[in-house]
């Protein structure tokens, strides 16, 4: 067994179409209902142009196969999600353009810029461009 790359992210929410409209407006994901037996009013999913769903976006009331607590708010013992990009001007331009709050780091030693903002739920994400 081996892990080839992370799948994709869920995020549980009080407000499946806000959260979804961010992920597709913020970093231009298509949004599309989620498989049965999930419902278009419990679940969204987010791709990718690869077709790859990276977020899987949940209802407080979405049927869940693990169940657990849930708490809406910041993501506990997970501190970010860290995305791949490219296209750095632009999502700078994407996130001043909504007056998001963000914050800019460089890791000079591997030519990488970052950009960590928050989503509505505040999940905290790590946008990584490396070498762009």
């Amino acid at each position: 067994m081996k892990v080839n790359a992370l799948d994709h992210v869920n995020i549980i929410t009080g407000d499946l179409d806000g959260t979804s409209r961010f992920y597709a407006e913020v970093f231009n994901l298509e949004r599309r209902d989620a498989p049965p037996p999930l419902t278009p009013t419990t679940a969204q999913w987010m791709y990718d142009d690869a077709n790859r769903a990276i977020f899987h976006i949940n209802s407080l009331d979405c049927h869940r196969t693990y169940e657990r607590d849930v708490h809406v708010g910041p993501t506990g013992s997970i501190h970010h999600v860290a995305l791949n990009c490219t296209g750095f001007d632009d999502m700078i331009a994407r996130l001043d353009a909504r007056g998001m709050e963000y914050q800019l780091n460089t890791v000079h030693a591997i030519g990488l810029r970052q950009i960590f903002t928050q989503d509505p739920n505040a999940v905290l994400l790590e946008l990584n461009f490396f070498g762009d």
